[in-house]
This record gives C-alpha cells, sequence and structure tokens, in this order.
C-alpha cells in the first residue's frame, strides 16, 4: 500500500483490512502460487470473500509485468461500465498519468448500436478502437461479454494491441466463452474462468497490480 493510502486509511481501517487478508492467508494455506499472482488472487477473495477465486482465476502473457509497465507509463485504462471507472483510485492512476476511458453511456455510441442491431458494449470498444485509446490500453471488462468479444476481434482483425486484457465479465450468456476466447489469445490477460466476475473483481485486480506498481522499502517492485 502507498504511503497516501497509508495516510488517508485509518488505524482501525488498517487493522481490519490487515486481519481479513490474514483470514485469508489461513484458510488458503500453502497455495503455490508466485508472489505477484497471490497478491491480486488474495484481493480479488477479500473483495467478494470467494475462495472459489483461488482456483478458477487464470494469468497468461506476463500479464502483471505488462501490466505494471503500461500503468506506469501513463497508459490509457479502457473500462466497459461506468462501475468500474468509479471504484478505481483516481490518484494513483493520476499519479502516472492516467486516464480512465468508458464510452457505453455515449450518445453516438448507443446511437450507433441501435442502427447495427449491435450492444452498447461492442460500440464502446469499437469506439475505443477508432479513438487509438484500445491499443496500449489496460482494458477491464466485469461486465459484458460482448465488449471482450470484440474486443478480441479487434485484435484478430484489426490488429489491435492493448497492453493487458482483464477480462472477468459475469452472466449467463457468452461469459464463460468470451474469457476462454481469452485465455486462448495471444494477449497478456488475467481472466475468471466459468460465469462469475463482475466490476469489484475487474477493480480488485486493477487495485492489486496498482499496489504492486509501487516502489517498496528498499528500493523496486516486489
Amino acid at each position: 500500500m502507498s504511503d497516501s493510502e497509508m495516510r488517508q486509511m485509518t488505524a482501525l481501517g488498517r487493522g481490519i483490512e490487515e486481519g481479513s487478508f490474514a483470514v485469508i492467508d489461513a484458510e488458503v494455506g500453502a497455495h503455490g502460487l508466485p508472489f505477484a499472482e497471490w497478491q491480486v488472487v488474495r484481493r480479488v477473495i477479500h473483495a467478494t470473500a470467494d475462495f472459489e477465486f483461488k482456483s478458477s482465476m487464470r494469468f497468461g502473457g506476463d500479464a502483471i509485468a505488462s501490466g505494471i509497465r503500461a500503468l506506469c507509463s501513463g497508459c490509457p485504462v479502457l473500462v466497459d461500465v461506468k462501475m468500474i471507472a468509479v471504484g478505481l483510485n483516481e490518484q494513483r492512476l493520476g499519479s502516472y498519468g492516467c486516464k480512465v476511458h468508458c464510452f457505453i453511456s455515449d450518445d453516438d455510441v448507443i446511437a450507433t448500436a441501435k442502427a447495427n442491431d449491435s450492444t452498447r458494449a461492442i460500440e464502446s470498444m469499437r469506439k475505443a478502437h477508432g479513438l487509438g485509446v484500445l491499443s496500449g490500453a489496460v482494458v477491464a471488462i466485469g461486465n459484458a461479454p460482448t465488449a471482450l468479444l470484440e474486443v478480441l476481434r479487434l485484435v484478430r482483425e484489426e490488429g489491435a494491441r492493448p497492453a493487458l486484457v482483464v477480462g472477468v465479465p459475469v452472466g449467463f450468456v457468452s461469459a464463460a466463452e468470451s474469457k476462454e476466447a481469452l485465455i486462448d489469445s495471444s494477449l497478456p490477460f488475467v481472466a475468471t474462468m466459468g460465469r462469475k466476475g463482475g466490476s469489484p473483481i475487474a477493480v480488485a485486480i486493477l487495485h492489486a497490480l496498482l499496489l504492486l506498481s509501487a516502489p517498496h522499502p528498499g528500493g523496486g517492485n516486489r
């Protein structure tokens, strides 16, 4: 946790968070995950109280290092819904020069989705690509499987190249399939298997990456 975030938390708040992580560590026990991956999984469990994420999360393409490099260089952060945007640490993102983009409620996105018999999620990703926001971005998709599938299509057919895709859409139609497609892609990714996902998980993953990006005492990142 950064010095700024430590100052923002009260002593009671810090104690509760540290106690929660201690419970998670004790209940999980030996897990065999690399340090950085465990920090991500651990924070997702903390956000959800769901220990299934220990076994259902997947990482690929040097995901954590790629995401941290992109964030530290001030990359765009592209999200599918505003719920993710409002949950993110604006101060930390701003310190790196990162801007959060969410186009799903834009008037032109809504109009195009209706005209094309598409979805707002699909058209928002197309708009991001057209504006040059998608390539080099950290993309976080927590709600719309169609957004994730469209990102993969843009990568495959139009040469988009995000730095990291956090693909954790929740749902019953295409959610599991979209995440399997992400796992089978050549992209750096963090994903959850199956139907579970959602905005809180996407936020937890991004916050874990931001915390991992912070210099630790003794110099360098862990």
